[in-house]
């Protein structure tokens, strides 16, 4: 187990899928090798143990927010963590936090899921950000 956490910070892209109500954030310019399912969820994992990229299921029953307003997040952010507990498992942490506007509110879900998952990854930390266009 390593005693410094590598660390990536990237810009990165949301995007939704109204029809199969999936949300996605994706670190751009990184490739996946991997994913590992945790619920209704599924986490992507790149050659170099990072984790770049996060599917939700289901999405607006998770969040308990409706369809359309899902369509047009923003400010959002994704942090990830990644610590290896053994030789065949690891701890995953995710943050993602974002807005959406609902009858003129702004509505701050700040899901925080930790999971222990038999796999072994790598010391890690990202932090992904929206591209400006």
């Amino acid at each position: 187990m390593n005693e410094q956490k590598r660390h990536l910070r990237e810009k990165g892209e949301c995007d939704y899928d109204f029809v199969h109500d999936i949300l996605f954030f994706k670190v751009k310019n990184r490739q996946y090798e991997k994913s590992i399912e945790i619920g209704n969820m599924v986490v992507d994992i790149d050659s170099e143990s990072f984790i770049v990229g996060l599917q939700i299921f289901e999405a607006s029953k998770y969040f308990v927010i409706p369809k359309n307003y899902i369509r047009a997040v923003t400010n959002w952010r994704l942090e990830t963590s990644s610590e290896q507990i053994s030789e065949t498992k690891s701890r995953l942490e995710i943050r993602l936090m974002f807005q959406v506007k609902i009858r003129n509110r702004i509505v701050q879900p700040r899901p925080i899921i930790t999971e222990n998952v038999n796999d072994q990854l790598e010391d890690s930390v990202m932090v992904c950000v929206p591209a400006r266009k």
